[in-house]
């Protein structure tokens, strides 16, 4: 018997429903339902999740997309809202900042993410076992050595284990408990000059040391883990690994070694290894994606039976522009050149019909009017003009604010 096959209008049908992007998809649909239901204990997760989320939370919409890139905290709000009916921006907030189901730390490519708090064991039993050098999060820049990295990392869990400090007060900490060396301004950041131990930031939250608290006016600050989820702990490395594999996979799979990788910022020899040795213990199966040998999770190899359709507005860094390959399907044509910096995904904002990229758009916020201007790369007929219409009003309730939708011209430029 042949290596079951997949086409890309399945794939993307697919990773439309469980990104909760699918027509008619929202609070109901896969990241608001299936993840709370299927994902804890014996589902693609496995068992190194800290415990079950409710369905139709920001957590269980985390949980289904592997989690939301953040650095553009408003985007991620959005990429959140979405997908839940009825949310607000206020909903993802207070599940951050109040119920604390939703923690802010690093995650893969050592970028800030929103993360289900349930799901730290996981994520930093596995972001924690990546090889030194992956990404931002497996190394230091070249700024420490092992040894510094590792005082570092010893040093913040200590000073933020009952605290939430600001860089400057974190800095003078760790120059107390390490060594006045942390605190060399060696790191070149924006004009200027950052202390040493910030190239291990991301280090420490992947390793369960740190992540980020509430913001004091303008200020970041960074507090313990242990403070949002009381004996914490990272999953063991090998079960982390495995169990953040399946989850990746039943999200955006079919998919290869290599993307699986690039997603993580890991080395792609490394995740062949992984990939070989999660297949000998059949825990994924082999499927040909448009003529690449990918792989699932095993026994998940189903695809829906109706065509990928939809109109949505992904903010930048969106899940699903990030991780679903292969880019040059997802961002057809002229998209690939207009809505990629570079070729990567994220810097632009990105008008997506039916799993498609099709344009760029950009929004602009004075009070509570928010100006939403999309450029589409084709002439939208009726039915589409009316679906994105909806999509902006729908944009504007999440956001709190009133939006207003020009058709025209994208002069931003892509986000950093």
């Amino acid at each position: 018997m042949g290596m079951r096959t997949m086409t890309w209008a399945q794939a993307s049908a697919r990773r439309l429903e469980r990104s909760g992007l699918a027509a008619g998809e929202g609070a109901a649909g896969a990241a608001g339902k299936g993840v709370g239901e299927g994902f804890a204990g014996s589902g693609p997760a496995g068992s190194a999740s800290a415990g079950d989320v409710p369905a139709g939370t920001p957590a269980a919409v985390l949980r289904a997309l592997c989690g939301a890139q953040a650095q553009v905290l408003s985007a991620a709000e959005l990429s959140v809202g979405m997908r839940l009916a009825d949310a607000t921006r206020a909903d993802v907030r207070r599940a951050l900042w109040e119920d604390r189901t939703v923690v802010k730390t690093f995650g893969p490519r050592g970028t800030i993410h929103l993360l289900p708090a349930a799901d730290l064991p996981l994520w930093t039993g596995a972001l924690g076992a990546l090889p030194a050098g992956s990404g931002n999060g497996g190394g230091t820049l070249g700024l420490l050595t092992p040894g510094q990295a590792d005082a570092v990392v010893a040093a913040a869990a200590d000073a933020l284990a009952d605290a939430e400090l600001t860089v400057d007060e974190l800095t003078d900490a760790l120059a107390e408990r390490a060594g006045s060396w942390a605190a060399d301004p060696v790191m070149d950041a924006f004009q200027t000059k950052w202390p040493r131990w910030r190239a291990a930031t991301a280090l420490a939250a992947h390793r369960g040391a740190l992540c980020f608290g509430p913001n004091r006016g303008r200020k970041v600050t960074y507090t313990s883990p242990q403070r949002w989820l009381p004996g914490f702990a990272p999953a063991p490395p090998e079960e982390a690994l495995s169990a953040l594999l399946r989850r990746y996979l039943h999200a955006y799979g079919p998919a290869t070694p290599q993307d699986f990788a690039r997603w993580l910022a890991a080395p792609a020899g490394w995740a062949r290894d992984l990939f070989a040795a999660r297949a000998k213990a059949a825990e994924i199966e082999p499927v040909e994606l448009a003529g690449v040998p990918s792989w699932v999770v095993a026994g998940d190899a189903a695809a829906p039976a109706e065509e990928p359709r939809g109109v949505r507005l992904l903010p930048y860094f969106d899940a699903y522009a990030i991780a679903c390959r292969p880019r040059e399907l997802l961002f057809p044509g002229r998209a690939y050149e207009r809505a990629l910096a570079g070729g990567q995904a994220g810097n632009f904002p990105v008008l997506l019909i039916d799993g498609q990229a099709a344009g760029v758009w950009h929004q602009r916020r004075s009070g509570r009017r928010i100006t939403v201007t999309v450029e589409p790369l084709d002439r939208l007929p009726a039915r589409r003009s009316r679906a994105l219409e909806g999509e902006v009003e729908r944009l504007g309730r999440i956001m709190e604010g009133r939006a207003e939708l020009t058709v025209g011209r994208v002069d931003v430029g892509p986000h950093a």
